[in-house]
């Protein structure tokens, strides 16, 4: 269960985001599995130092470690494991020069398309962490044809399918037994934590406090691309919810 200390942050210059409210720590999270803080790579953060910013509010809230999830989507974000890991270092330099005590590694998201299931196809190397876990994503409108083929490609090759915020998808809403067979296929559930203030939606939220209920999380992520999230993470840490969640077996533990 969440560590009962509270904290009130002080203004940061990094992110001038200013923490008014009492909200309990993160440290029982401990790794966050799902962000885009690596610097210019996707839709997420855009500048070396607006990712130090970020880090430094992750080490505020009590993480240890950070498994950074950059977008890898056809020929929208064209991202390599090799320039992937040369990110990784620039960052994971910059915050050694800061005396900063937290663990920096990369994995990736990748969304599901045609030049996935060829990346799968033509035995590429993909980005995982963990024990072999895979992140992975959808469209948020329109249902994949291919995924239970990519699914089964995946487990044949010895990854564990993490299928990203699965309360986000709209084209799931009102279909929880849908949900439900995706499990059945082998699949893995990260919801967002601040999905259950209702960020991104009521539908989202929703889901998300129904896959809480039924034990059917594996996973929670912040998903943050920039200090907007970071910002919201300080409401959802004192949902009722968010330390519900924490009662259940996750395995963001493991990742240390």
């Amino acid at each position: 269960m969440l560590a009962a200390l509270k904290k009130i942050f002080a203004k940061s210059e990094s992110t001038e985001t200013e923490y008014t409210e009492e909200f309990l720590d993160f440290s029982d999270v401990m790794v966050d599995m799902h962000s885009h803080v690596l610097p210019g790579l996707d839709d997420g953060s855009d500048s070396l130092e607006y990712s130090l910013g970020m880090v430094e509010e992750y080490i505020r809230f009590g993480y240890k470690k950070l498994i950074m999830t950059p977008h890898i989507m056809g020929d929208f974000y064209k991202n390599t494991p090799t320039g992937i890991r040369q990110k990784l270092k620039e960052l994971q330099n910059a915050v050694k020069a800061k005396g900063w005590d937290i663990e920096l590694n990369c994995a990736a998201e990748y969304y599901l398309d045609e030049w996935f299931l060829k990346k799968l196809e033509d035995s590429e190397e993909l980005l995982t962490f963990g024990d072999n876990y895979l992140l992975f994503e959808t469209s948020f409108l329109n249902e994949p044809f291919n995924f239970k083929e990519a699914v089964f490609a995946l487990r044949s090759n010895g990854y564990k399918p993490v299928l990203a915020h699965p309360e986000r998808y709209t084209y799931l809403y009102g279909r929880f037994d849908d949900l439900l067979r995706m499990r059945d296929t082998g699949v893995l559930f990260q919801i967002n934590i601040n999905s259950l203030i209702g960020y991104y939606s009521e539908g989202a939220k929703r889901v998300a406090e129904k896959l809480v209920d039924q034990k059917l999380v594996e996973f929670i992520g912040t998903d943050a691309h920039h200090n907007k999230h970071m910002d919201a993470l300080v409401k959802t840490a004192n949902t009722p919810y968010f330390k519900k969640v924490l009662d259940l077996p996750l395995r963001n533990k493991e990742l240390l």
